[in-house]
């Protein structure tokens, strides 16, 4: 998986129900999630309404509530829940030999925003 795809660490460094943050020099910081499910996401770390820290939300199912202003985010396909609008972009993301890799070209900076939904299982 080298070249298209960057190792960013073991599946153990994010405990379900939890996330963590990567660094992007140049770009938008990006929030991996672990659910409770045993599946993992990544999304820009920047809720669409008041860009909240959403790695620092709860995690529930597949969704990720922010902690400004309780907006419900889905893992999936990074778009806003119920009445509310507006969409985050998510990053390809793989999980293989218990390693989680970033599709590179989606965190090269100002790619960011064509990013697609995915999603993998461990």
């Amino acid at each position: 998986m080298i070249g298209d795809w960057l190792d960013i660490g073991s599946v153990d460094q994010i405990a379900p129900g939890n996330a963590r943050t990567m660094p992007v020099r140049g770009g938008r910081e990006i929030a991996i999630f672990h659910t409770l499910n045993n599946e993992f996401y990544a999304l820009v770390n920047a809720c669409p309404h008041k860009a909240g820290p959403l790695s620092q939300g709860i995690v529930h199912g597949g969704v990720v509530t922010c902690p400004l202003h309780s907006w419900n985010i889905s893992l999936k396909t990074g778009e806003a829940l119920g009445e509310d609008k507006g969409c985050v972009p998510t990053i390809p993301l793989r999980v293989d030999a218990g390693r989680i890799y970033l599709l590179r070209e989606a965190v090269v900076p100002g790619k960011l925003a064509a990013a697609t939904p995915a999603k993998a299982a461990a």
